[in-house]
């Protein structure tokens, strides 16, 4: 018999007052003369346990933008795009001015019924990760399959930039040979400049070397020779290492797939695969990019590599990531002394402030929004001076 239920009849039933009841039992004679006026006004009912929750949260989400959070999740979702907390997490700052934290968005999914628990995976922690340090540094490319409505097979062929994800080359062939490959390579480079190195797996359209050196080279291999670009091919059974460009694939087949209208032809899936180009490169943030920038972002605001780049030159180059401080600033250490670089104080929002990129090479500085790819400032470091101005004219603006 539980406490409440003793209580009860001892007050109720032999009658005892309820500091009696209290005394006898070890509990406070407030809780006695609650659970009293519970057990005249609701009978049985006050045995059944109750929740200690408060009544009122002050603090809890807003209705509307937890709405807001389950509708961003559906429309991504029917659209074929990630949908995960950090992804939302983007579209929400960047697109509806409204800062939750990962785990607020998971709880508010989880609540909604929208998280579809997984057995867990292997952590992040666990993989060697690597990347280009430029754009145009390394090319990665493979090749897959997508199954048009009509039964027939299609390979898409992918030409992906290492450092910033950024899809160079898309196309949709019956089957993709080396002739094709080369084709489409120097497609992307007509678009975006020649890679200092590309990464590929040991497919027999990129590389021969397994071939037991029967055949000569690839196409590709000889135009790369040619160019003075280094090739480099991942070791058999260690597909992680052109991890990124498989992960792409999963992520154009996902969204492929959520189309209402499956293509019939080649034709069709080509036009597809252009829109998708859009998206991901302009649109879709990407989560294992600096503040989730989107590709073309990342793509964009660095100086791109290039074959048999000279690098006899002696120079400083360094890139730096900082937050705009709440004067307007960011600093810069070169030869032992601290420089101030204003930006402007509409970047130093005290919740908001602008997370940057700096791009350093000796004295020549660039400041680049590293969410946009906005250029903010560039100038040349005077080291005789701390605080280097952005410009602008002092004090109030003179009408």
């Amino acid at each position: 018999m539980s406490k409440a239920r003793l209580v009860i009849t001892a007050v109720e039933i032999e009658g005892i007052t309820q500091a009696e009841a209290a005394r006898r039992y070890g509990v406070s004679k407030g809780w006695v003369s609650k659970l009293i006026a519970r057990y005249r006004t609701e009978g049985d009912t006050a045995f059944e346990p109750r929740s200690k929750a408060p009544k009122t949260s002050p603090t809890a989400t807003p209705a509307p933008t937890v709405d807001l959070v389950v509708r961003l999740r559906k429309e991504l979702t029917d659209a074929g795009l990630d949908a995960g907390a950090d992804t939302l997490d983007w579209h929400l700052r960047h697109r509806h001015d409204i800062e939750l934290s990962r785990a607020t968005i998971n709880r508010i999914l989880v609540r909604a019924g929208t998280v579809t628990p997984e057995p867990a995976k292997r952590p992040r922690s666990s993989y060697i990760r690597f990347q280009a340090e430029q754009p145009n540094e390394t090319w990665q490319s493979d090749f897959t399959h997508y199954r048009l409505t009509t039964g027939q097979d299609a390979e898409l062929i992918t030409w992906l930039d290492d450092h910033s994800r950024y899809a160079l080359h898309i196309s949709a062939h019956p089957r993709i040979t080396a002739p094709i490959v080369l084709a489409t390579f120097r497609t992307a480079a007509d678009l975006h400049g020649y890679p200092a190195s590309t990464l590929t797996d040991n497919g027999m359209v990129y590389t021969v070397r397994f071939a037991g050196g029967r055949g000569g080279r690839t196409q590709l291999e000889h135009e790369l020779r040619r160019l003075g670009i280094t090739q480099k091919n991942s070791r058999p059974n260690h597909p992680t290492t052109c991890g990124k460009v498989e992960r792409f694939q999963q992520t154009m087949k996902k969204w492929l797939r959520a189309q209402a209208n499956q293509p019939t032809t080649l034709t069709e899936l080509q036009a597809l695969l252009d829109l998708f180009i859009v998206e991901y490169n302009q649109h879709r943030p990407h989560r294992s990019l600096p503040h989730r920038a989107t590709p073309a972002t990342a793509y964009t605001t660095r100086p791109k590599a290039a074959p048999g780049a000279d690098r006899t030159r002696d120079t400083h180059d360094r890139v730096r990531h900082d937050t705009v401080d709440r004067s307007g600033c960011v600093t810069l250490r070169h030869n032992g002394r601290l420089h101030h670089i204003g930006i402007g104080r509409t970047h130093a929002r005290t919740h908001a402030r602008t997370h940057v990129i700096l791009l350093i090479q000796d004295l020549e500085i660039r400041v680049v929004n590293a969410a946009t790819g906005e250029l903010l400032r560039e100038l040349i470091l005077d080291p005789d001076r701390d605080y280097q101005p952005t410009g602008a004219p002092q004090g109030p603006t003179r009408k």
